[in-house]
């Protein structure tokens, strides 16, 4: 992974370094950071690469590439799949050898088109003087533009900064919804910028919609786009959802229940005769995990891990999304490496103490199980003791009944509201930026936490510090969005039945990179850490995307079973228990975040407290 930067300069003007912005990439890529200028021939335009790379596989191969004939390239990228790459090989030395043999722009999206995994990219073809850039098909790499007019500059960076409320630099997320070219020759006699746009189109013809609309709304001011003449477009790596309604549905008896146990879930799976599907997802989403964590730097030199430090980290609610993951890493990473558990948690106010007198009452039946007792009797509750914390320590026992062996460190990362306020000005406000939600607030913040996986870990019935080796964080992200896992689809399943659900879910993975994966990768990429989404590998949503919707997920059984349905019958398949009939909390919930703040806002409402003063 990288923190990629270009600067492209339609005048003179001097380029001086936002301090800021170059911190950011630093973080990043701390492995290894270097600059490169190219001139125009009658020196009408110049481009600023930056490149900051996080050495994740192969030979550490420093950034920005240029290659014999001066072609130039910027990869934020892990290819799982699609082009072969060879053990010790770099992926952007694959990428650059690859690209540097394309001398058409339809050569150039088929090797695009057939890569496997997150990448966004920048590209100087010094043939024709082209500056090429994007993101995947999904989004799942940051990378921001904006448009000075001031300098007549485009700049092109993973991470950003802001200033205030009034902050007018107008950055915006690039839409992934295709990549773009700029003539370089045409754009420094014209005096602005323009570009063409390449979009991605299923089976090779059917542009996806709604590519116009959102490059529209995102296009800096001083810019503008158009699509190119030669119609060429990339080639989805995924298959279009499965839009089919079913003309009737049978029920059954565990439909009227309010309460669901895991027998519940044994009976389901006989009855729905659902083995197969089952087995098929299993056996893709397996693959996506090993894919993600067995492609970890080559160094024969060094001996395995044998010291207790860890190489992969996930993002751990105990909710099922994460206990799966866990489950399937525990597959692929050897034995003899921990897997580290990182499950986040904001400061609740102290509560009160309680006696044994009040132990008859119905308050103090519901003490946490993990609460303690002093030599007075009474219980003493942990002001971090939030669901995430609780539901985060019966999955560790879950997973520790399925492997004993395996040395499973659960972190808690526990974050009081003094360091939070301090850490959102200093840092993450600046890495949600542009998005400026109160939902980008929480889930950033917590996000950010989490992966920077500064805690406490439980050794010998005694907690000590303890802080994650991991550079690879697995995320859950995408599960909820393909198979119907929030609360919205439950009220859009109950106004329109299938027909409105599968409407929903087309969206939902439509929009998700701007919604969520530029912004998860800016905070987790913050820590010289790495984002990977095994939910959305190109063969788990494809495999996903050709299954009817009401073999993903049953709206009409109760919470905790029906959404996500066909990933609860895959938990119980996979040995797992209780974890799998838990219904959806959403992070900003389970962490307590959400009751830090003014509990009046709405998820969709602009958060200040993101913007520094």
């Amino acid at each position: 992974m990288c923190g990629i930067f270009c600067l492209l300069s339609l005048s003179s003007a001097d380029f001086e370094w936002d301090k800021m912005v170059y911190e950011h990439l630093r973080r990043r890529g701390p492995n290894s950071s270097q600059d490169l200028t190219v001139i125009g021939t009658d020196s009408n335009f110049q481009c600023l690469f930056s490149a900051h790379v996080l050495h994740m596989k192969g030979l550490l191969t420093p950034q920005p590439v240029q290659d014999d004939t001066g072609n130039i390239l910027l990869w934020n990228g892990e290819i799982f799949g699609g082009l072969p790459v060879m053990p010790g090989e770099n992926d952007t030395a694959v990428m650059s050898q690859r690209l540097s043999t394309c001398n058409k722009p339809s050569e150039i999206l088929t090797v695009l088109s057939a890569v496997r995994g997150p990448w966004g990219f920048v590209y100087y073809q010094k043939a024709g003087d082209y500056l090429w850039f994007g993101r995947d098909f999904f989004g799942r790499r940051s990378l921001l533009w904006k448009f000075d007019a001031a300098i007549s500059a485009l700049t092109l960076t993973s991470v950003a900064t802001q200033i205030s409320t009034t902050d007018t630099s107008n950055w915006k997320e690039i839409p992934a919804v295709g990549v773009y070219r700029v003539d370089l020759k045409a754009v420094a006699e014209a005096g602005s910028v323009s570009f063409e746009i390449f979009p991605w189109a299923h089976g090779g013809k059917d542009v996806i919609p709604p590519c116009c609309e959102t490059i529209a709304e995102s296009t800096p001011r001083g810019c503008s786009g158009v699509m190119n003449q030669s119609g060429l477009v990339l080639t989805s790596p995924v298959c279009p959802l499965n839009m089919s309604i079913p003309k009737s549905l049978n029920t059954t008896e565990i439909h009227q229940k309010s309460h669901v146990s895991v027998s519940d879930l044994e009976e389901l799976l006989i009855s729905k005769e659902k083995t197969d599907e089952v087995n098929h997802l299993i056996g893709v989403l397996s693959e996506a995990v090993r894919r993600r964590v067995q492609s970890l730097p080559f160094r024969p030199e060094n001996p395995p891990f044998t010291n207790g430090y860890a190489s992969i980290g996930i993002l751990f609610s105990g909710g099922i999304d994460s206990m799966i993951l866990a489950a399937l890493a525990n597959r692929h990473v050897p034995a003899h490496q921990p897997i580290d558990l990182l499950n986040v948690a904001f400061k609740l106010q102290e509560p009160k103490r309680q006696n044994k007198s009040a132990k008859t009452s119905k308050k103090h039946k519901k003490v946490p199980t993990d609460s303690k007792t002093d030599q007075a009797g009474s219980h003493t509750y942990s002001p971090f003791d939030v669901p995430d914390r609780l539901t985060g320590k019966a999955g560790l026992k879950e997973l520790q009944d399925l492997n004993p062996e395996r040395q499973w460190n659960f972190v808690e990362i526990n974050v009081t509201q003094e360091e939070l306020k301090k850490m959102r000005q200093e840092r993450i406000g600046h890495l949600v930026h542009p998005l400026d939600t109160v939902l980008d607030d929480s889930i950033g913040c917590a996000v950010w936490f989490a992966a920077r996986g500064m805690g406490v870990i439980m050794q010998d019935n005694d907690q000590r510090p303890f802080t994650s080796s991991a550079k690879v964080i697995l995320t859950g992200i995408g599960a909820d969005e393909q198979l119907a896992g929030y609360s919205r689809h439950r009220v859009r399943f109950k106004m329109s039945s299938h027909e409105g659900l599968v409407q929903e879910l087309a969206m939902e993975l439509g929009r998700i990179s701007s919604r969520n994966l530029g912004r998860d990768d800016r905070v987790i990429g913050d820590h010289g850490k790495e984002a990977r989404f095994p939910y959305l590998d190109e063969d788990v949503v494809s495999y996903l995307n050709s299954l009817p919707v009401w073999e993903k997920a049953d709206l009409s059984l109760p919470r905790g079973v029906g959404e996500k349905l066909l990933l609860r019958l895959t938990a119980k398949q996979l040995g797992l228990g209780q974890s799998a009939v838990l219904p959806k909390r959403a992070m900003q919930f389970g962490s307590r975040i959400a009751k830090m703040e003014d509990g009046r806002e709405k998820a969709s409402d602009k958060c200040t407290r993101l913007f520094t003063v």
